[in-house]
């Protein structure tokens, strides 16, 4: 049950951050008006998507490395800028945390099922 909440968490997070990268950068709040090539930085968020939606432990590990650069991408562009960009930044920043967390997570409640880490 827990690991299901984890993996959902996880998977709602990714997909989230996918669309949101996808959309910012086309239609919310594009660098250029009508868009620009930066909708590009959401297909690294491609490579990882379907080991998350099956639960492959070693594609959560690795995701969270992934993950970690839009979390930085967030603080700085919050920093930075104003407006609709730091809201959306703010939005990016709190999905790359749930990721991680969810991600985190699930890879020490699923390895303690399968008896490899000691319980606490």
């Amino acid at each position: 049950m827990v690991t299901t909440l984890l993996q959902l968490s996880a998977s709602v997070s990714l997909i989230a951050l996918l669309f949101l990268c996808l959309l910012w950068e086309t239609t919310l709040s594009p660098i250029r008006p009508g868009g620009s090539l930066l909708f590009l930085k959401a297909l690294p968020l491609l490579l990882p998507l379907f080991g998350v939606l099956r639960g492959k432990i070693y594609t959560y590990q690795w995701a969270v490395l992934l993950v970690l650069a839009y979390f930085c991408e967030g603080v700085v562009r919050a920093w930075s800028e104003r407006g609709v960009s730091r809201v959306l930044s703010a939005v990016e920043i709190a999905l790359s945390v749930d990721f991680v967390l969810s991600a985190a997570l699930y890879v020490r409640v699923s390895r303690q099922r399968v008896g490899r880490l000691p319980s606490a």
